[in-house]
């Protein structure tokens, strides 16, 4: 293979892996989503408790209802935060995948 061969199968690589990189959208879109979606049910269930927590009477209900809020906020937290971090280990992956792809082929060509 000749240099000028060898420059523009480097290049198609290049740019290979530039294009595989910038499809990484929905990876992007699902975080998002997610972020949304939780934000959305935090304000819901924050709702819901205010409008619980002013109807109570006693101090032993309110305390009640904000221990089962804390334990439902905190297990819904752990919950979200582990799909979102599971999102974004796979969008390192897909980012990576391409550059990996890349590297190897430099290092083999060099060899």
């Amino acid at each position: 293979m000749s240099s000028a061969e060898q420059r523009q199968q480097h290049a198609k690589e290049q740019s290979d892996a530039a294009m595989a990189s910038a499809n990484l959208a929905a990876s992007v879109q699902a975080i998002t989503a997610a972020y949304s979606e939780y934000t959305k049910k935090a304000l819901a269930d924050g709702t819901e408790f205010m409008t619980k927590l002013a109807s109570l009477k006693t101090p032993s209900d309110v305390m009640a209802l904000q221990s089962e809020y804390a334990k439902m906020a905190y297990e819904s937290f752990l919950a979200e935060t582990k799909k979102i971090s599971e999102l974004y280990a796979d969008l390192s992956k897909q980012a990576y995948k391409p550059v990996d792809g890349f590297a190897a082929t430099l290092n083999s060509t060099r060899q």
